[in-house]
C-alpha cells in the first residue's frame, strides 16, 4: 500500500465518508470491489467482531470459515493495529 499516494487515498476515503446511506456504501463498493473483496472485507470484520466479543479461534474458524492465519491477522491488528476496528465496533454498539 506503500505506493499509493496519500492524496489519493485520502481522496477515497472522503469519498467513503460522503456516502450517506447503507444502501449508497453497497453501490459503491460494489461498483469499486469485486464480490470476492467484499467478502474477504466482510469476512474480517466479522472475524474483528466475533473476537472483540472474547469468542476463540476454532469458533471464529467454525462460524465465519475463516483460516486461522486470517483470524490471527486481524487480531494482531485489535491489539497493536491503528484502532480501526475498535472504533467502528465501538460506535456500532452505540447505535
Amino acid at each position: 500500500m506503500n505506493s499509493i499516494r496519500h492524496e489519493d487515498k485520502e481522496a477515497l476515503f472522503r469519498a467513503i465518508l460522503s456516502l450517506k446511506t447503507v444502501e449508497e456504501c453497497e453501490k459503491f463498493f460494489e461498483d469499486a470491489c469485486t464480490v470476492q473483496e467484499i467478502s474477504e472485507i466482510t469476512r474480517r470484520f466479522r472475524v474483528a467482531k466475533m473476537l472483540s466479543e472474547g469468542k476463540v479461534y476454532s469458533e471464529v474458524a467454525e462460524t465465519t470459515g475463516a483460516s486461522t492465519a486470517t483470524i490471527s491477522r486481524v487480531k494482531k491488528c485489535l491489539d497493536y493495529g491503528d484502532g480501526g476496528y475498535a472504533v467502528a465496533l465501538s460506535r456500532m454498539k452505540k447505535k
